[in-house]
């Protein structure tokens, strides 16, 4: 989205390069492409009103007439499950889940193609985290949306994902679809992080131990794979290389692990 200047790589967007595209360029793109952020509380400008926020958009972009952008607000707000009466209050008279549909509607404004959701039901309370992910699965679908969906929590992951991908220290380990992530995970990393998902039943046991050790600095890695100092695979190898994403051996198109042991991790494991 450009909110922070990139300082390598490219992000492809239909052909187009959102990463050094010109002002005028990522201007026109980001009709397309909108964000939910993670935060309720701060993602909202708390001295304008509701109406205002999410009409931000329209003004912005110069869409419609003056009476088209209230109909368009009204119909938004309604859409999320509130009433359009609300457009005429703040940000600090509603609650947490209220607040996140506010900015859900608000990235609904311009009939974007992809909504990059950061972390947006983490602030959230577990009952109105349901709601939330059921309203953007609902609009997933009646819109036709894709979003690029980032969490840590991989009961949402599973619950709203179509492909995943697992990220260690800023670099992708693994790549596929959700059923193969969850149940054929072929990275050491993506196994240890299914097996430290909690689950309600006191008798059953930990199938592997934890990971062990800290997590290294992002700034000064460890050589070779960055997860070789707590993988309990790792031979002299990983220590040297720096393992690519490549295909997993016998698993579906498109599953991808950046591990020199992932086609024996998923055979064995």
């Amino acid at each position: 989205m450009r909110l922070e200047e990139p300082t390598a790589g490219d992000v492809l967007f239909e052909g187009h390069d959102l990463a050094h595209a010109s002002t005028r360029e990522l201007f026109a793109l980001r009709r397309d492409v909108q964000m939910i952020f993670q935060d309720p509380y701060s993602s909202l400008n708390p001295r304008i009103t509701i109406g205002e926020t999410v009409r931000e958009p329209l003004d912005v972009h110069r869409l419609g007439t003056e009476a088209q952008r209230r109909q368009r607000v009204d119909e938004l707000l309604e859409a999320v499950g509130l009433s359009p009466e609300a457009k005429n209050r703040y940000p600090h008279e509603f609650s947490g889940g209220q607040r996140q549909r506010v900015g859900v509607a608000r990235s609904l404004a311009l009939d974007p193609k992809v909504i990059i959701a950061d972390e947006p039901v983490s602030a959230l309370d577990v009952s109105v985290q349901g709601q939330v992910l059921n309203l953007m699965v609902r609009f997933q679908r009646e819109l036709g949306l894709t979003y690029l969906f980032i969490s840590h929590d991989l009961s949402v992951v599973e619950y709203i994902s179509d492909r995943v991908a697992i990220m260690y220290l800023g670099r992708l380990v693994e790549v596929g679809s959700r059923a193969t992530i969850f149940r054929r995970a072929a990275h050491p990393y993506t196994r240890a992080l299914m097996e430290a998902v909690p689950v309600a039943d006191p008798r059953r046991r930990r199938r592997t131990a934890p990971i062990r050790g800290e997590t290294p600095s992002a700034v000064n890695p460890p050589p070779g794979c960055a997860f070789h100092p707590r993988c309990p695979f790792a031979v002299e190898a990983c220590r040297r290389e720096v393992p690519a994403l490549e295909p997993v051996g016998g698993g579906e198109e498109g599953h991808a692990a950046a591990c020199i042991r992932k086609d024996e991790i998923q055979t064995h494991h």
